[in-house]
Order: C-alpha cells, then sequence, then structure tokens
C-alpha cells in the first residue's frame, strides 16, 4: 500500500522531505532515524506517485563533514527529482543534544567554500535562490511565501507550529512533540495539548521584518501594516538607519534587502530590534 499515492489523492500537491542529510553517519549524529536509503527511497516513492512538487529538507555544515560530502547531498537530491532544495547551515540550538556535547564544526574556511560550490553547483541545474536557505526549480512554494510573508497558518498534528492574527493580538501555536502525548490531551483536554503565545506588540515589527527579510524580492510596503497593524511611518527612524548603512533597498514601496544585506541578514534585522 502507497501512502503517497493516497497524500495525492487526498488533494495534497506538494511534499516536503525533511531527509538533513544522505550520509547514515551524519544522520546518525543528528540523532535521526532515518538511514541514507530511507531517505532515497522516499523520495523515489513520491515522485514515482505522481508527485511533481518534492522538496528536501538538507543541512550542511555538519560536524566532521567534508566538502565532497555536503556536494553529494546537494546531487543525490537533484538525481533523485527534488523540485525544490531547503539547505541550512546547522546551528546549534539550546537544548539540543549538540548544544550539550558540542561536536567540532567545520572551520569557517570549509563552510565557505560549502557554501560557494554548493550555490555554484545548484545555480547550474537551473535552480533559483529565491529565499536565503530556499531553491527552486518550480513555483515559489505558497505555504513557504505565506510564512516569510508573515500569513497565517494552522499546526495540526503532533509538534505542529501555527499563527492565527485575531482583532486584537497575534498568537503563535505549538502542539505537544509526543504523538502519543498529544492525541491523549487532544481527547481529554485538547487546551492543554496546545499552548498559546501571545506575540508582544513592541516585537511585531521585528518579527515582521525576521520573515519577510529572508525573501530576496522582499516583500510590499504596505504589508507591514496589513499584516501587524503598524504604518511604516511608526518604523521610519529604523527603516531610514537600515538603509543609511546600505543593508535596504531605498525603494519606498517595497521593503527588500540589499545585496549587502542579504549577506548580512542579522545586522539588517539588528536594526529593527
Amino acid at each position: 500500500h502507497d501512502p503517497f499515492a493516497d497524500y495525492l489523492a487526498a488533494g495534497i500537491n506538494r511534499l516536503s522531505i525533511g531527509v538533513q542529510s544522505f550520509n547514515t553517519e551524519h544522520l546518525q549524529r543528528l540523532g535521526r532515524i532515518h538511514s541514507a536509503d530511507n531517505a532515497l527511497s522516499a523520495i523515489q516513492q513520491a515522485r514515482q506517485a505522481g508527485f511533481e512538487r518534492v522538496n528536501v529538507d538538507l543541512m550542511h555544515g555538519l560536524p566532521q563533514q567534508t566538502l565532497e560530502q555536503a556536494l553529494t547531498d546537494l546531487k543525490l537530491a537533484v538525481e533523485q527529482g527534488a523540485t525544490h532544495i531547503s539547505w541550512y547551515q546547522l546551528t546549534i540550538e539550546p537544548n539540543t543534544v549538540f548544544f550539550r556535547t558540542q561536536p567540532v564544526l567545520p572551520q569557517d574556511e570549509l563552510l565557505e567554500q560549502i557554501q560557494e560550490q554548493g550555490e555554484a553547483y545548484l545555480k547550474a541545474q537551473g535552480f533559483i535562490n529565491y529565499e536565503v536557505s530556499a531553491w527552486r526549480k518550480e513555483q515559489p512554494s505558497a505555504h513557504n511565501l505565506n510564512y516569510w510573508q508573515f500569513g497565517d497558518y494552522l499546526g495540526i498534528g503532533a509538534g505542529a507550529h501555527g499563527k492565527i492574527s485575531y482583532p486584537t493580538h497575534i498568537e503563535r501555536t505549538t502542539r505537544r512533540r509526543g504523538p502519543n502525548d498529544y492525541l491523549a490531551a487532544m481527547q481529554g483536554k485538547p487546551a492543554e495539548a496546545i499552548e498559546r503565545k501571545r506575540i508582544a506588540a513592541e516585537d511585531l515589527a521585528f518579527e515582521f521584518m525576521m520573515n519577510a527579510l529572508r525573501l530576496h524580492e522582499g516583500v510590499p510596503a504596505t504589508l507591514l501594516q496589513e499584516r501587524t497593524g503598524i504604518a511604516p511611518a511608526r518604523i521610519a527612524a529604523q527603516i531610514q538607519a537600515a538603509q543609511q548603512k546600505g543593508l535596504l533597498d531605498q525603494d519606498p514601496l517595497y521593503f527588500r534587502p540589499s545585496e549587502h544585506g542579504r549577506r548580512f541578514l542579522n545586522d539588517l534585522l539588528q536594526c529593527f530590534l
């Protein structure tokens, strides 16, 4: 029985597969329970079932990863028929295994080589880099664009995140991670299965920019007020500071990072804190 065919029949038109790496050793170090063969087989099955749009999530800059291994991950994703690739550099977050064990990550020089050669390879394969870490051979992902444009979305299922705008405030929701725990809570006390967190009014402009400025084309300036209720005039000083530093385009109708701003996105975002 093919679950991918069922997804397609149910009206789902795009799949995103969290591969992270096609190297089983790296997967084990990341604490993932799938193997390289599982990952390859999942992409093949999705394509064979008739999915024309398949995203593959990959990480680079993994502990002890070589340039060749990082590029092999990209090549395997492309060769298996991925039409969209989300290619992230590993960052070590608090409360993770890596944060506790502090593995040795590749040196900056190697990370730069991986980034440069990986980008050159994807461009040569016809992929367009439309967001910091997103590459597409297809139309932009409607889901991802909605997310980066600070749109609302529902999280359904264990560990899912959502964002909902109300007339008075905007809140983020997170559902319990463990499937059994989540199901039990939903059947017993649904309110306890979902954690709700209101975004503070003073954080809204920063949260909006943190998503919108990841897009290379940026967003219309009018979207800020549409999505947050904040008029661009209210953050005119921050906008001007970002433009003076050469991090934000001068276009009054668009919030768009300059080429310099794309390279130094954290510096650009600091302007809105």
